[in-house]
């Protein structure tokens, strides 16, 4: 079973950053668009719908953002409870190991 789980932790730390960098750049696009103006593009139904894309857009910038974020955060929980985990079955398998070596019997 044991082959079965495997976690690496600098995957991980990857993972995160790459979160991190990604929302950075959705942040930064959401200040370019807001300062983008939609009037006079064209017929008032063409600007009312760039005006209801950008509103849209905003929103949905924000909300992948701070999904982003928040994912991010959990994968940094993660993979120090993961570690954790490890050093403890670590010490228990010393430990363990230690007490065979002893030369009792079952």
């Amino acid at each position: 079973m044991a082959d079965r789980l495997k976690v690496d932790g600098d995957e991980l730390e990857n993972f995160m950053k790459l979160l991190n960098r990604s929302n950075d750049a959705l942040k930064g696009l959401h200040r370019a668009l807001s300062n983008a103006t939609i009037t006079g593009l064209g017929t008032d139904d063409l600007d009312s719908a760039c005006e209801d894309f950008q509103d849209d857009w905003k929103y949905g910038t924000e909300q992948i953002g701070e999904q982003s974020e928040d994912l991010a955060k959990i994968i940094g929980k993660s993979k120090e409870s993961y570690r954790e985990v490890d050093r403890a079955l670590e010490e228990i398998l010393k430990d363990k190991g230690k007490n065979n070596k002893g030369g009792g019997t079952r």
